[in-house]
C-alpha cells in the first residue's frame, strides 16, 4: 500500500509540478515578448528626445506608457557610463537634497551597449521575480545609453501557479498523511495482532501452552485474538491434567521397574541409556554412576560388550536377527542370550532384547534390555540333573542285587546250601534296608525343601541327646569306639521341633561313627552361652557340639560336604552312604534359624557345633517361607 501510494503521488505531482512549470515558462515568455517589444517602442520614440536633450519629453512620454502600462515596475534611462538620467517611478531630481547622490545601473557583464539586439534576464527581488530588459538608445548620431524596464509577472498566472502548487503540495501531505495514519491504524489493528499471533502459534507450538496475547486495541482480529486465548487455557488445563495423569503413571511405572527382580535397561535408537531400575545398577555396579544419556555399550561388561554390539545396532536399524549361532531365540523383534560373567564373580545372566516400535508399527523408536541372573537356575538345574543321576545311581544298585540275589535264588535254591541261601537272603534283606534309607532320606530332604510349617517347641536336651545315644549304643560297642556325653547340669530348655533335632543328632553321630576307626572317640557336649545385646540385655543359647577322632575332613571338602549326594567316599571309597545326611542336617538347622559349623582336620578327627536359642514363653511359628517362630507354652 505505501509503495503504490508513493508511486501515486509521485506521479500526480510530478504531472502537476511539469504543468506549473510549464504555464510559469510560457508566462515569463510572454513577459520577456512583452518587456522586449515595450523596450524597443519606448526606445525608438524618446531615441530623438535624447538625443535633443529634451528630457522634459522624455519624461512626460515615459510616465504615460509607466501609467497606462500595469505589468511595468520601473522605467530607467541610463548613459553610456550607466548613470542613471531618469528612472520612474522615482527620479533624480525627487532625491535632490542638501547632499549629491548618484545612481548608476549595474548592467549585466554580458551587456554590450553596442548591440542592436535588446538583452533580457530574470532577478528575484523581495517582492516577487521581476524580467529586466534592457535595450540601447541610438540614433544617427550615435549612441545615448541604455533604457532599462522592469517588467512585472502575469499575476493571475503567478496566483494561479502558487495557488496549484500549493494545493498539489497540500494534497501530496494530506494523502501520506492518510498513508501514515493508515498504515498506524493497520499496524495496531491489523498486521501487530498477526504478528503476535503468528509469535503465540509458534509458541504454542513449541509446547509453551501458557502464552497469551494482550493488546490495547483488538481491532478487526480481536475476535480471533480472544478465541486464540480460550484456546491456549483450554490447552494448558489439558496439559496439566495430561502432565498429572502422565506423571501418575511414570510414577506406576518407575515403581513397577524398579521392583522387579531382573534388570531392566531402556535405549533409543542411537544405544543411549534412557532408564535403568535398581536391580540392573546393582547388578553393573553402576550405583555411584551417572549413565543416563551415555551409551550403553561403554558401561556394560565386556563380555556383554562383546556379544551385543553388533546386535545392538542391528536392532536399532530395525533389522532381522536370524543368525542362529548369535542368540537363541531370534526373531525380528526379540533377540536372546545367554552370558557367562567372570566379574565380580562368575555368574550367568540371560539377556533379552526387544524392540520398541512406533504407534504404526512401522519403525523402532528404541531396545529394550531385560538382564535375568539365571545363576541360581543353572546351578538348580545342574543339581537337579545330578540328583536324579545319583538317585537313579543309587536306587539301581541295590535293586540289581536284590534282583540278582532273589533270581539265583529262585533258580539255583535246590542245589544252594543252606548257608549260601542264609547268606543271599541277609544280602538281599542288607540292600533291601539300603534301597529304604534311601528312599527315606529323599523324603526327609523333600520335605525339609518344601514350604511345610514346623511348629517348634520346648525341647529338653538332655533328653534328646540320651535317645541319640541309646540308639547308637550298641553300633558303637560292636566298632570298638567310645561314645559319651558331656553337657551342663540344669541345661535349659531349648526352642525347636523335637523329631527334626533328633535326626539331626542322629545323623551327625552317625557319621562320626562311620567315620571313626575302632579306638577311637564320638562326643555330643552341650553348654549355655550368652550373648550380649548392649549393657542390659543378653540372648541365651545353648551350643551343642559332636566331635570324634575320625578321619578328618579335607579342607576343599568342607563346604561340599552339605551338598546332595557328596560322599566323602566318594574321594576313599572304602564307606557306604547315601550322600543326603549332611543336606538333611544343614536343611534342619535353617529351618531353625541357625548355622551349623564345623572344625576338622585330617587325620585328628572333625567338630559340628550348632546353637540354639532358649525356649521363652512366647508363640512364634517357623516356616521356610515366613521365618516367623511360634512357641506353644505347654499346658501343665
Amino acid at each position: 500500500m505505501a509503495t503504490v501510494t508513493l508511486i501515486v503521488s509521485l506521479l500526480m505531482s510530478g504531472l502537476t509540478f511539469w504543468a506549473v512549470n510549464t504555464i510559469q515558462q510560457e508566462a515569463q515568455m510572454n513577459d520577456n515578448r512583452f518587456g522586449r517589444d515595450l523596450g524597443l517602442l519606448i526606445a525608438a520614440n524618446v531615441s530623438p528626445l535624447i538625443a535633443e536633450g529634451d528630457m522634459h519629453q522624455v519624461a512626460r512620454l515615459t510616465e504615460r506608457f509607466y501609467r497606462n502600462t500595469s505589468s511595468v515596475r520601473y522605467i530607467i534611462y541610463a548613459d553610456e557610463d550607466g548613470k542613471i538620467i531618469y528612472g520612474i517611478p522615482y527620479s533624480e531630481e525627487e532625491v535632490k537634497n542638501s547632499l549629491s547622490i548618484e545612481r548608476r545601473i549595474n548592467l549585466p557583464e554580458d551587456y554590450a551597449a553596442n548591440e542592436e539586439q535588446s538583452m533580457v534576464r530574470q532577478h528575484t527581488t523581495s517582492n516577487g521575480e521581476v524580467t529586466d530588459v534592457f535595450v540601447p538608445i541610438k540614433q544617427e548620431k550615435g549612441n545615448f545609453g541604455t533604457l532599462a524596464i522592469g517588467i512585472n509577472p502575469n499575476p493571475t498566472v503567478v496566483y494561479s501557479s502558487n495557488l496549484t502548487r500549493d494545493v498539489t503540495i497540500a494534497v501530496f501531505i494530506s494523502i501520506w498523511a492518510m498513508v501514515i495514519l493508515g498504515a498506524v491504524i493497520n499496524a495496531l489493528t491489523i498486521t501487530k495482532p498477526i504478528k503476535e499471533l503468528l509469535k503465540g502459534v509458534k509458541s504454542i507450538a513449541a509446547g509453551n501452552f501458557k502464552q497469551r496475547i494482550i493488546l490495547p486495541l483488538g481491532g478487526e482480529l480481536s475476535e480471533l485474538i480472544n478465541s486464540f486465548n480460550e484456546m491456549a487455557e483450554r490447552l494448558e488445563r489439558y496439559e496439566e491434567q495430561n502432565i498429572e495423569e502422565l506423571t501418575a503413571e511414570k510414577a506406576k511405572l518407575e515403581t513397577l521397574v524398579a521392583t522387579i527382580a531382573d534388570g531392566a535397561l531402556l535405549i533409543n535408537t542411537d544405544l543411549q541409556l534412557i532408564l535403568a531400575n535398581f536391580t540392573a545398577r546393582r547388578m553393573f555396579g553402576w550405583d555411584e554412576k551417572e549413565i543416563i544419556g551415555n551409551n550403553v555399550l561403554h558401561h556394560l561388561p565386556s563380555e556383554i560388550t562383546s556379544q551385543l554390539t553388533k546386535p545392538l545396532y542391528r536392532i536399532a536399524a530395525g533389522e532381522e536377527i536370524n543368525n542362529e549361532e548369535e542368540s537363541e531365540d531370534l526373531s525380528s523383534e526379540k533377540a536372546e542370550f545367554r552370558i557367562t560373567l567372570n566379574q565380580p564373580h562368575q555368574r550367568i545372566v540371560r539377556v533379552l532384547l526387544t524392540q520398541v516400535f512406533d504407534r504404526s508399527e512401522e519403525n523402532v523408536r528404541g531396545i529394550v534390555m531385560t538382564v535375568q541372573d539365571i545363576t541360581r537356575e543353572v546351578e538348580l538345574n545342574e543339581a537337579k540333573s545330578q540328583f536324579i543321576s545319583n538317585v537313579s545311581h543309587e536306587l539301581r544298585t541295590p535293586l540289581f542285587n536284590i534282583k540278582s540275589f532273589i533270581e539265583t535264588l529262585s533258580e539255583y535254591g535246590e542245589e544252594l546250601t543252606d548257608k549260601e541261601r542264609k547268606e543271599f537272603l541277609e544280602t538281599a534283606n542288607h540292600e533291601t534296608d539300603r534301597l529304604t534309607r534311601l528312599v527315606n532320606d529323599v523324603l526327609d530332604l523333600s520335605r525339609l525343601e518344601s514350604h511345610k510349617i514346623y511348629q517348634l517347641e520346648s525341647v529338653d536336651l538332655p533328653q534328646l541327646i540320651e535317645q541319640t545315644l541309646r540308639t547308637y549304643q550298641l553300633n558303637a560297642k560292636d566298632k570298638e569306639i567310645a561314645l559319651f556325653q558331656d553337657i551342663e547340669q540344669d541345661l535349659a530348655p531349648v526352642l525347636g521341633h523335637y523329631d527334626l533335632l533328633l535326626q539331626l543328632l542322629t545323623n551327625l553321630v552317625g557319621n562320626a561313627l562311620k567315620f571313626t576307626k575302632p579306638g577311637g572317640k564320638v562326643k555330643i557336649w552341650a553348654r549355655q552361652v550368652r550373648e550380649s545385646i548392649d549393657d542390659a540385655n543378653q540372648i541365651g543359647r545353648v551350643r551343642i557340639e559332636i566331635a570324634d577322632t575320625g578321619i578328618g575332613i579335607d579342607r576343599e571338602d568342607r563346604e561340599a560336604i552339605f551338598d546332595r549326594f557328596f560322599r566323602v567316599e566318594n574321594r576313599v571309597h572304602t564307606l557306604e552312604g547315601t550322600g543326603l545326611g549332611l543336606s538333611i542336617v544343614k536343611n534342619i538347622i535353617d529351618k531353625h534359624h541357625t548355622e551349623i559349623n564345623l572344625i576338622s582336620e585330617v587325620g585328628v578327627g572333625t567338630t559340628f557345633w550348632f546353637e540354639l536359642q532358649l525356649y521363652e514363653q512366647q508363640n512364634h511359628i517357623i516356616s521356610e517361607s515366613n521365618p516367623i517362630l511360634e512357641i506353644n507354652t505347654p499346658q501343665v
